[in-house]
């Protein structure tokens, strides 16, 4: 899909755009809470391409994301963590489910498990 602003100029795509945009996303959304719930646990801990250009998000922001796109009157707090509770189809942080992967694929999108960019010398704390 990728992102024009009114003058035809090429944005940085963005995935949160790309999912607004996309009635037929919205409408699953909205009429399921296992598929928001699985496409907000798939924007956590995971990196977005659309050709070479990267897209990421929190896991709060994802949570904001799927709220918005539900135009439900939710919250990101709605969303935020849902992969721990105990629901029938619901999926941990991170997991892709095939019917999310697939339906990214037919935006353009393609997901790949976060790996942070880090320069030589530089260190994270891992606990």
């Amino acid at each position: 899909m990728g992102t024009t602003t009114s003058s035809n100029l090429q944005m940085k795509p963005s995935l949160d755009i790309d999912l607004y945009k996309t009635d037929w996303i919205a409408d699953k959304c909205k009429h399921s809470d296992v598929y928001s719930q699985n496409l907000y646990a798939c924007m956590c801990n995971n990196s977005f391409y659309y050709g070479e250009e990267e897209w990421g998000t929190s896991w709060r922001g994802s949570g904001g994301i799927v709220a918005d796109i539900r135009d439900c009157g939710e919250d990101y707090i709605d969303w935020y963590c849902s992969g721990m509770v105990d629901k029938p189809g619901y999926v941990p942080e991170g997991d892709v489910t095939d019917e999310i992967r697939l339906d990214l694929m037919k935006l353009g999108w393609t997901v790949k498990p976060y790996e942070p960019k880090l320069e030589p010398g530089v260190y994270t704390n891992v606990w």
